[in-house]
């Protein structure tokens, strides 16, 4: 459902809902009619990329410890659903190659968050360009990171991928940071971004997918500012929200 071209993406699949960044969440992001999905990925020890929002297992797995300490065949033993609710007992931490395997039957943009803000996990930007190559999703993948570092390298090793800069607070010089890298995506977390901000950035050509709007004040806030994308945990709760503000336009 494309209202005013605003697109709906899924933050970490369909989180509210369903435990985050797990194929339950993701495919009922795609079942309600969410054009893209959002979601974080880590290299495992064996340098598998795995799909997990945190650095630690701990809070939404059955398993401790640092994602990077465990193997992939390790990591596949782990319940990623429980801890949500039971009704999830035994859905697994998916890894890349399972996502766009599943994503070749659907035509969703993924927003893939790059997660060396805290860990630097060596050739994590090549695997993962290696493995939008192999399945052919040049086109529906949106790579981003809070370390512009990360977005530099995939700049330079694939400059076709669009590429887009995350933000948790402005910096005061933020638009020359914008104007600086001259990457197509300007992704800021939502009370950040005001009409001046909005406008400086559009003048710069950036597409604008603030993160993560839930309500419906913040909803029709972000609508009415001429957003790009919302992200947001209630894909399904989004929809009938634009929609409603879009009718009463």
């Amino acid at each position: 459902m494309i209202l005013q071209n605003i697109l709906i993406f899924a933050h970490r699949g369909s989180k509210g809902t369903h435990p985050e960044n797990t194929m339950a969440a993701f495919q009922k992001a795609a079942e309600i009619g969410a054009e893209g999905i959002e979601f974080d990925v880590h290299l495992s020890s064996d340098g598998e990329l795995v799909i997990i929002h945190d650095e630690t297992l701990d809070r939404t797995t059955t398993l401790t410890g640092y994602v990077k300490d465990h193997s992939a065949q390790k990591l596949k033993t782990a319940d990623a659903g429980s801890k949500f609710s039971n009704e999830f007992l035994g859905e697994r931490i998916p890894f890349l190659v399972d996502v766009f395997d599943w994503a070749k039957g659907n035509a969703l943009l993924m927003n893939v968050e790059i997660k060396t803000d805290k860990l630097a996990y060596e050739g994590i930007e090549q695997k993962i360009i290696d493995s939008i190559r192999q399945y052919g999703m040049e086109n529906r993948v949106i790579l981003s990171s809070f370390n512009h570092q990360s977005i530099e390298k995939v700049k330079m090793l694939a400059p076709d991928l669009e590429r887009a800069l995350l933000f948790e607070g402005l910096p005061e010089n933020f638009e020359e940071i914008l104007r600086d890298k001259k990457e197509s995506g300007f992704h800021p977390d939502k009370n950040s971004l005001t009409p001046a901000v909005k406008e400086k950035a559009k003048k710069l050509g950036y597409k604008i997918r603030p993160w993560v709007a839930n309500d419906e004040t913040d909803i029709v806030r972000l609508a009415e500012l001429g957003v790009d994308v919302i992200m947001t945990d209630f894909p399904e709760r989004a929809i009938k929200i634009l929609k409603a503000w879009q009718s009463h336009g």
